[in-house]
């Protein structure tokens, strides 16, 4: 694969609601028909997936729990290879690709990545915070800077996009609960206008809307549905939000209003193929989804797929 190449210049003037939008199109520009691409693939045995991403470029890479390898491979034929080794004591947990090659990848044990999309190096790590007591989650792109959550901490984290600059440490305040013991900060997006994020807390299943000027969280409300348990990964296409329910096998879909103070139920998406799936990335007119199989014996021997659904 041939990713786009390095655009700094662009990135300096494309405002924040800008790269938000083009954030939201990739993987569409550049689509085909792919009525007739595999809607399941297999994962090397052990590998222990949690996270997924998808350019604009028909390839999806998912990284490994187990040792923070990552795995790319090409949606037209099923068929991949491992982009990236990892290494004893790393985890690659949420990850997302810029239009610039880089790929920021979260290593649950309190840092950040960054890999070149082409052969899989190492460019440069973040060090967020200690190695306990944390878990590094998931990671959105939103202006300058790469936004990762910390599912045991309220706080979230901005990295610079590109190799070098200081992370910048958000604390949650305002409507946010954090409950001790439990992972609470998971899957993160943008908002549609680009001035803020949207973080889902697993427990006790509660979307907020963040600013990115205080940390200050605002619940957002509601309506079709109590709450969304097990919330992991997200995805947003305008003002449709699609939010991975993991272990209900399960991504309910929500229209958000104009202001991100409420969401509404619009319908469900199942499917028999799903084994407690955690984060999806779109490419076309599909969902692409990992299955983490948490209910079941995380083995070296235990086997691992994504599917895709339709949207």
């Amino acid at each position: 694969m041939t990713p786009t190449p390095p655009r700094p210049a662009r990135r300096t003037v494309l405002g924040g609601a800008a790269l938000a939008a083009l954030a939201v199109t990739a993987g569409t520009a550049n689509a085909t028909s792919n009525a007739t691409w595999p809607t399941e693939f297999p994962l090397p045995d052990g590998w222990r997936p949690e996270g997924i991403t998808i350019g604009s470029k028909p390839y999806a890479y998912i990284g490994s729990l187990a040792n923070g390898a990552i795995h790319r491979t090409d949606l037209r034929t099923g068929e991949g290879e491992v982009l990236y080794a990892g290494a004893t004591g790393q985890a690659a947990v949420g990850l997302k690709l810029d239009r610039d090659g880089l790929l920021y990848v979260a290593d649950s044990a309190g840092a950040a990545r960054v890999h070149d999309s082409r052969t899989g190096e190492l460019v440069t790590r973040f060090q967020l915070t200690g190695a306990t007591g944390h878990f590094i989650n998931d990671v959105t792109l939103l202006g300058d800077r790469a936004w990762f959550t910390d599912s045991l901490d309220a706080v979230l984290y901005g990295v610079p996009r590109g190799r070098d600059g200081q992370v910048r440490a958000l604390p949650l305040t305002g409507d946010w609960v954090q409950t001790p013991d439990v992972n609470n900060a998971n899957g993160i997006v943008s908002t549609p206008d680009g001035r803020g994020l949207i973080v889902v807390s697993s427990t006790p299943g509660k979307l907020y809307n963040i600013s990115l000027k205080s940390g200050s969280a605002r619940e957002i409300t509601l309506a079709g549905t109590d709450d969304v348990a097990g919330g992991d990964g997200l995805w947003r296409i305008g003002r449709t939000l699609y939010v991975v329910q993991n272990r209900l096998n399960l991504i309910s879909v929500f229209e958000l209003d104009a202001k991100v103070t409420a969401a509404t139920l619009r319908r469900t998406i199942t499917d028999p193929r799903f084994d407690v799936p955690t984060t999806a990335a779109r490419y076309g007119d599909r969902l692409y989804l990992v299955n983490a199989r948490f209910t079941s014996p995380q083995t070296p021997q235990t086997t691992f797929t994504a599917v895709a659904v339709s949207l």
